[in-house]
This record gives C-alpha cells, structure tokens and sequence, in this order.
C-alpha cells in the first residue's frame, strides 16, 4: 500500500496526478459507501448534524455526507486535496467547508455531532501530537458526540500484519516497499520506491506510528472521552487480534 507523503516531499512530482487514482484502487468506492451508510445510521447523522473530517484526504468520506445533506467541515494539509474538495463542493452546492490546516495545531469553530479521522491518519502523528489532537477533538465535540477513528497500525494488527518487504503493482505503477518496525518510538518507517511504466522513478518515505488498543483508550480517557465499540468490519464484525483494519468509536 503506497505510504502517506512524510520526511521525504517531491515538488512538481511526476506521480502527483496518479495519487487520487492510487489510493481508489487501494481503498475502492463500494468500501466508502459502506462507511458512510455506517456512520448515518450508527450516529443518527441529518441535515441538523455537523460532522469534522480531519485529514480529509481527497474528501471520500466528506462529500458523501455532505451530498446527504449532512454539513461537514473537511480539514487537510495538501493544498490539491483542499482545492479539489473546495471546488466539488461549490459546483455541487453542498453543505461542506473546505479548510487547509496543519490538523496537530487547527482549532475548529464550533461544536460537532461526529467527528472522523479516517485511513490510518491519526497514526502520522507521535503520541504528544496524537494527544494534542485527541484532546482537541474532545473540547469541539458536544455532549454525547462521537469520535471515529479508522486504522491499520494499531499493535494488535501490526504483530500480525507486518512484512519488512513488499511489492505492488496499481495502474501500472510499481511499488517497492522496504518497512523496518522501531521502537523508542514504536513505528513503523517505509521507504516507497514509485516506477511508472515509462521508467520514471521517485522514492518517498513514511511513518506510521503504532498505538496498543490500550494507548488508545488513555489518549481518549485522557481527554474527557470513553472508548466504545471496536470493529474490524463497521457494525457487523467486532475487532480480533490480526484483523488487517479497526474502527474505534469513542463517546464524549
């Protein structure tokens, strides 16, 4: 699976305009529409329901619920992400508001119903920048409100799941992957060598950081919130050891 952009950033990368096509054919549409009908019927979302999307990505998960008139804030750092959303959103005339920000130092206005952060990126953060956000997102959410968060480095995958070395092939690209698991602290680091068919090659790294259940559950008791169902399939399977993803809901 490619990695999240991290140490190393490309500018004017020959790769960028194949990133949203990439991560389509990793995470497909039918598995966003299964999230999102999760999240309405679970949370109880309407039109009178605001929902935050901290790291939004390319919006998946925003401009679904805000195409169900749910409103939605939708919160990245990559300025393509931000300007595509910002776009769709306006030409669509949808309930949702696009906003670039650094997620470790945003402060959001106003209270929301749901707040999620999806595709494993809470786990780009250390565990002082985990906390930070956590905590944030506890002090924005109203009382009885809810905090998704979606992962596949938590410690209970990762002892299972892990592979030091891998290759893909998606849309014609080549992926090598080379992944050393460190500790002090406990992370995962890959190096991510990209070959376009033409043989243009680019090298990214990233970090995934990795969180026990139980690091979890002090992260969000420590910020005022109590760590609810954990499911590897939303709403139908409850998470086990190995599970290759996990969906933890948290309740203020």
């Amino acid at each position: 699976m490619p990695q999240h952009p991290a140490t190393e950033n490309v500018n004017n990368s020959y790769f960028d305009g194949y990133y949203k096509e990439i991560w389509r054919a990793v995470i497909p549409d039918e598995l966003t529409v299964k999230e999102v009908d999760f999240m309405i019927k679970y949370f109880d979302l309407s039109s009178a329901s605001r929902v935050l999307d901290l790291m939004c990505g390319y919006g998946r998960h925003a401009l679904a619920l805000a195409r169900k008139g749910v409103q939605v804030t939708a919160v990245d750092n990559l300025p393509d992400y931000f300007s595509e959303i910002k776009i769709i959103a306006e030409r669509e005339h949808l309930p949702l508001t696009a906003i670039r920000a650094d997620v470790a130092e945003y402060k959001p206005e106003g209270m929301f119903d749901l707040v999620i952060c999806m595709g494993n990126s809470l786990n780009f953060f250390d565990s002082v920048q985990s906390q930070k956000i956590i905590s944030t997102v506890s002090a924005h959410l109203k009382p009885g409100g809810h905090f998704l968060i979606n992962t596949w480095t938590l410690a209970e995958i990762v002892i299972k799941q892990f592979r030091d070395n891998s290759w893909s092939e998606i849309n014609g690209i080549k992926f090598l992957n080379e992944s050393k698991y460190l500790f002090h602290p406990t992370r995962i680091e890959t190096k991510s060598i990209m070959i376009a068919p033409g043989g243009i090659a680019e090298t990214k790294t990233g970090v995934d950081y990795i969180y026990s259940l139980s690091e979890m559950e002090s992260m969000l008791k420590t910020a005022g919130m109590t760590l609810g169902e954990v499911y590897s399939i939303p709403g139908k399977k409850t998470f086990s050891l190995g599970d290759p993803r996990a969906y933890l809901i948290s309740r203020k």
